[in-house]
């Protein structure tokens, strides 16, 4: 704090959806709100961001659409994938599994969701093949015909470039089309130096990208980044259907175009990821707290007493239990350092 006085215990680290909007993100806001602009996407700042997304991920005909989640995000992108009679393959601790509440079945109308276990809530290749061969072509059985990766993923982990490539291989050899639920993309990329957003993407043999913005900074603005033509055909109709077409798209749009030019997307990102290695370092030293795994992106799964976690929720402090991943503490583009030394300092005293 600027006065000195340490933060008061509350949400800091319960999610990286609980910090505010980014002062790129404000400040696009307050200047796209002048004027009148045309409805529904035929927007300056919806032609800017566009562009703007495409020129990151170094595909001129990439199409793009915004919406207002990430559960609409995927819901929609893994329905432009299948069929009612098909499948989706997924990790079982994948977002699109366990907290999306049936939309990619809705949306899709009635698609089966197949989770597959994998160590670090990952996929590998090998199981993937193995699994989608098990019963193929048998009439009785749904089969698959999308693969769904998180990026990063409900465990703080991450997937390579080559890691997708090879899962993508089998995939496609299948006829499965590929997403990836990008909530976290930003913190993925920022995470692999010398990483492209197209060698984390399409390269890598992605047909369908879920671009998050809330989780970094933005607010109520996710895209819909689709790679392959095929899956774009008609894709604006299933956003007006599922209620997901703005009316004053500019205020959507102008938001990513500010957090891209200004640098700031993968800035905000970078910092997040920082924050949340030095939370680490620090609650590895507490003493009865133990890391469950490396920090990758911007978050960080610990291991410590129940009673120890009813203390801090009792001082204030709010962060989540996961199952089979330890109670996780998530950084975002406003974590400060003396928000995680405030966290510390109360956690050491619990712990004695």
């Amino acid at each position: 704090m600027k006065d000195g006085t340490p933060p008061t215990p509350g949400w800091q680290f319960a999610s990286d959806n609980t910090a505010g909007i980014c002062p790129e993100a404000w400040s696009a806001l307050q200047a796209a709100n002048t004027g009148y602009a045309p409805s529904y996407g035929d927007d300056a700042w919806t032609e800017r961001a566009c562009t703007l997304i495409r020129a990151l991920f170094e595909h001129d005909s990439a199409e793009v659409f915004f919406v207002f989640n990430g559960t609409a995000a995927n819901a929609l992108a893994l329905a432009a994938s299948v069929h009612s009679y098909q499948a989706i393959v997924c990790h079982e601790a994948a977002h699109a599994q366990t907290d999306e509440c049936g939309a990619p079945e809705f949306f899709s109308g009635g698609a089966k969701l197949l989770p597959l276990a994998g160590a670090g809530a990952k996929l590998s290749a090998d199981a993937l093949l193995q699994f989608i061969s098990r019963r193929d072509d048998d009439l009785h059985f749904t089969q698959p015909r999308a693969l769904s990766l998180s990026q990063s993923t409900e465990w703080g982990t991450l997937y390579r470039p080559q890691e997708i490539a090879a899962l993508s291989a089998v995939a496609h050899a299948h006829d499965l089309v590929v997403h990836i639920d990008g909530a976290r993309f930003a913190n993925a990329l920022a995470a692999q130096p010398g990483v492209t957003a197209a060698q984390l993407s399409w390269r890598a043999g992605v047909d369908v990208l879920s671009l998050g913005g809330t989780k970094n900074g933005l607010n109520t603005t996710e895209a819909v980044v689709l790679f392959n033509p095929a899956l774009a055909a008609q894709f604006g109709y299933r956003g007006k259907q599922a209620g997901q077409l703005a009316s004053k798209m500019r205020f959507q749009s102008c938001q990513w175009q500010g957090v891209l030019e200004s640098g700031a997307w993968l800035r905000h990102a970078t910092h997040a990821n920082a924050m949340a290695r030095r939370l680490g370092d620090a609650l590895g030293a507490v003493p009865g707290v133990r890391l469950l795994r490396p920090v990758e992106v911007n978050g960080v799964f610990v291991d410590m007493s129940a009673a120890a976690a009813e203390a801090m929720s009792a001082l204030g402090w709010h962060f989540h239990s996961m199952v089979h991943a330890g109670y996780r503490l998530m950084c975002s583009w406003a974590t400060t350092e003396a928000d995680i030394e405030a966290l510390v300092r109360d956690l050491q005293r619990v712990a004695r």
